[in-house]
């Protein structure tokens, strides 16, 4: 029923009890929409779901992340629906006449854009209320963002005046009685946003399909729902040895490591190339599992071009420490299953900003995933918190970490010091770290220059640094040339006699361009070549690791000598692959990136070679002066791609070294190449448009605060689309390729035909497929995206020209209040050239076209 209210200003005359007020609305399976759940049974659910979640971590991690009353600020997140302008939105969504719900007069709920919704109106709330510190926050911030409510106030007439914010004020008594709960006293900022990370989850687990009928018991459906959205507590095999776990006794490093972990804080591991730091890494997450100290796993990896064999290695290694009974098993990540088989509520739901597996897998108890989602958790980012969430209490191994560039780099000391507090185990690889880094990495001074070296500050403790025996290491003989031609013939002549090449490029273009120039001699002489990049789609490229990472890999032994081979590459092949080439040619880069490729060099031993093999590599590089003196003419395109400074101190270190020493040489390249000294005339320049930067590239000073104006979380939250992690040439778009996509008005209905002739029916209604049918076709379709250059993107369409082709049913087209959507769709047609849909250009200068040897391809037009 409703109460008059009285005031001397007033926009209505009514306040609604918040027993009457509707939290949700329901969609019956006819389609009718009625009221659905009221505030203070959703505010109820979410808490008791909160609740429950914290009862799934490790008892020594629940009682150091999570403060008493917690459970209370994720049930307060929706008492701001308590308010004219929620209820009479809600009100009007229920199909006419279904509703018990009496409108109220003159009542706007297109006001509410104005302080960010029913979240504004709850931060207020608790302001007024004297909640604890960054309890209103939180409480505001509950759809990914601050609300915009400076300078007002609970009792204004915008929120229904005193009479609205007495019964939110009640509703906040009623649920603290409900909940047996008290508001939490928040320690920190990163505790602060760690329950605001759990505030969303709960809340999209609790506004899920177990909840949605109002007619429905819900407790009961708690446990249930929390199962089906893949939070079940693991459970371990005990006391697994490392021998049997990997099949080999550990190396002395790994062993050291294995040894000095043994709690939360942070650790770097720095050890060459096939030492097997990644096994280390995981054994120490293994015994931090087992024992109770972590609640997961979550494996960064440097970039998004590494390869998928990583994901292959990480779930081999997870079958062997999960328990035989363990419900975990059949949801271990690559491919489909993490999106298949769990649900999490409204944002994860197909078509919705978390159902991309990148992102849920922060949320997964274990994943492997890039830095940049990580880094986002530190990042004012929309729902930057709830990847803080998602990482809390785990082991996050953030692999192959060397010279990001100044930008990314203060994001990622964030990220550490923020993982620090969240009581995670840190524990960074690398084989190429200089002393500088590792120091801003550890947040503490190092003094030991040893390679390789473990240096650790663990939870609340000083930093300690331990050298390791190096072992005997090897020779590898390099060789710098400006003369390409002379490369691809030595590349065919090696190949011709049986031996396993490997050639790097630093573009994709590029890569490209020597996949062709060597193609078709490869094939005349009996040679396989292939080609491996990031821009295929995720089908095509797992097809084309699947069969040449594994020939370069221990698992190819056999089929070795059958053949000669050249794989050609990017950055792909120089990280996080266990491949072992016979010969090597690579486009100069900086060292650590050079060192890295070496590493793909000679590996193993025991694997067979022909006979007149030898450990070498050929680097294109330039002449060093002229580099100096012009670098972009003198390394291309790799100079829009690196920093010309660094290039020119990198090609400084390997002028006239005919051979190398590994790992005993690496401490000294990295220093020698990264050692501040003064400058003067051409370098000075490079030096300076290091730091300061040009009109056309921002320099490292300007870069660092602009990457600390993202961390600070006190301006605009940043949209998800717009938050860079990296600050170069290298953003990307998604884009979906199909070979056609017709609407079938009669059948309200789209037909999608995929690349390799499959067709997907895509209903305009929603309602027409359950969820389960939905993650599925959507699972399917984002195997035929391609991860695309802003520049070398098809134009725009807005989002409508894609909902009329329900699209918005399978993917995050953006926000509905911008114009243009945020994935990108083209029309590959016979000849593999790209179309733009409904005939719209494609792009604005160049021929775009996609091959499935080539993969995504960019035709610049001349002249």
């Amino acid at each position: 029923m409703l109460r008059k209210r009285v005031s001397r200003v007033s926009e209505c005359s009514a306040v609604v009890p918040f027993g009457k007020c509707p939290a949700k609305t329901y969609q019956r399976f006819d389609g009718v929409i009625f009221e659905g759940r009221s505030v203070p049974e959703h505010c109820q659910i979410v808490g008791e779901v909160a609740r429950a979640l914290i009862a799934r971590y490790p008892s020594v991690l629940r009682s150091a992340l999570f403060p008493p009353g917690t459970e209370m600020a994720a049930a307060g997140h929706d008492i701001g629906k308590v308010s004219p302008c929620f209820y009479e939105k809600l009100r009007r969504a229920c199909s006419q006449g279904q509703t018990v719900l009496e409108p109220l007069p003159n009542i706007n709920p297109d006001l509410e854009r104005r302080w960010g919704g029913h979240a504004g109106v709850s931060q207020v709330t608790a302001r007024a209320l004297d909640a604890p510190p960054y309890v209103a926050e939180i409480l505001g911030q509950h759809h990914g963002f601050s609300p915009p409510v400076a300078g007002l106030k609970a009792g204004d007439d915008v929120f229904g005046g005193p009479l609205w914010q007495q019964e939110r004020a009640a509703l906040v008594a009623k649920l603290k009685t409900l909940l047996d709960s008290d508001w939490p006293l928040i320690e920190s900022v990163s505790q602060a946003r760690l329950l605001a990370g759990l505030t969303s989850v709960a809340d999209w687990i609790g506004s899920g399909s177990f909840f949605e009928d109002p007619a429905q018991s819900w407790r009961e459906r708690i446990e249930p729902a929390l199962d089906d959205a893949g939070f079940i507590r693991p459970d371990y095999q005990a006391d697994l040895s490392f021998e049997r776990l990997f099949g080999f006794t550990p190396y002395p490093a790994q062993q050291q490591l294995i040894d000095v972990v043994a709690g939360s804080g942070v650790y770097v591991l720095e050890a060459p190339m096939g030492l097997g730091k990644t096994e280390a890494a995981l054994y120490v997450a293994y015994r931090m599992l087992a024992g109770g100290h972590a609640s997961g796993i979550y494996f960064a990896l440097p970039t998004q071009l590494t390869s998928n064999k990583i994901y292959e290695r990480f779930n081999e290694f997870l079958k062997g420490i999960l328990a035989p009974e363990c419900r975990h098993r059949p949801l271990l990540l690559h491919g489909k299953a993490w999106l298949l088989d769990t649900e999490m509520g409204e944002e994860g739901q197909p078509g919705g900003a978390w159902f991309n597996h990148a992102k849920r897998g922060l949320l997964a108890p274990f994943a492997v995933g890039t830095i940049d989602q990580a880094l986002m958790a530190a990042m004012n980012v929309k729902h930057g918190f709830v990847r803080a969430f998602g990482l809390a209490g785990k082991v996050v191994i953030l692999d192959e970490v060397h010279t990001y560039d100044a930008y990314t780099s203060t994001l990622l000391n964030a990220l550490v010091e923020l993982l620090r507090e969240l009581h995670c185990t840190v524990i960074i690889l690398s084989a190429t770290l200089n002393r500088d880094r590792r120091r801003q990495l550890l947040g503490a001074a190092v003094s030991d220059d040893s390679y390789p070296l473990i240096s650790a500050v663990p939870h609340h403790q000083t930093v300690a640094e331990w050298p390791v025996p190096s072992g005997a290491g090897h020779s590898v003989n390099t060789c710098l040339l400006d003369e390409q031609h002379a490369a691809l013939a030595e590349a065919l002549e090696r190949a011709s006699r049986g031996q396993q090449v490997l050639w790097i490029e630093n573009t994709v273009a590029e890569a490209q361009g020597r996949y062709l120039d060597l193609a078709a001699r490869a094939a005349e002489l009996g040679v396989a070549c292939g080609l491996l990049h990031s821009r295929f789609t995720a089908e095509d490229r797992q097809r084309i690791e699947e069969y040449w990472v594994s020939l370069f890999g221990k698992g190819g032994w056999q089929a070795r000598t059958r053949q000669g081979r050249i794989l050609v590459g990017t950055q792909i092949l120089e990280q996080s692959l266990d491949i072992d080439a016979d010969f090597l040619v690579s486009r100069f880069a900086p060292t650590d990136m050079l060192l890295q490729r070496l590493g793909r060099l000679w590996r193993h031993t025991g694997t067979l070679r022909e006979p007149a093999a030898r450990c070498e590599a050929w680097i294109l590089a330039p002449d060093l002066q002229q580099a100096i003196v012009a670098p972009f003419s003198a390394f291309g395109s790799s100079a829009h791609v690196y920093s010309p400074y660094v290039l020119c101190r990198s090609l400084e270190v390997w002028q006239g070294k005919d051979s190398l020493r590994l790992p005993q040489d690496i401490r000294v390249l990295i220093e020698q190449t990264y050692a501040q000294r003064q400058e003067d005339e051409a370098m000075a320049r490079w030096l300076h448009e290091l730091d300061n930067g040009t009109p056309r590239r921002k320099g490292r000073r300007a870069l660092a605060q602009l990457a600390r104006v993202t961390l600070a979380q006190d301006g605009n939250t940043l949209p998800e689309s717009k938050a860079q992690t990296r600050y170069s040439e290298l953003d990307s778009y998604e884009v979906l390729l199909l070979r056609a996509a017709v609407q079938l008005p009669e059948q309200r209905a789209t037909r999608l035909i995929l690349l390799d002739g499959r067709q997907v029916l895509l209903p305009r209604d929603r309602h027409k497929l359950d969820k389960r049918g939905w993650r599925e076709l959507s699972a399917s379709l984002m195997r035929q995206i391609v991860p695309v250059p802003v520049q070398d993107a098809p134009e725009c369409l807005p989002i409508d020209t894609l909902s009329k082709f329900a699209l918005q049913h399978c993917f995050y087209l953006g926000d509905p209040a911008q114009d243009e959507a945020i994935l990108r769709v083209a029309l590959v047609d016979e000849t593999d050239v790209l179309h733009g849909l409904q005939g719209a250009q494609v792009h604005r200068k160049h021929t775009l076209e996609y091959r499935n040897d080539l993969g995504y391809r960019v035709i610049k037009e001349h002249g």
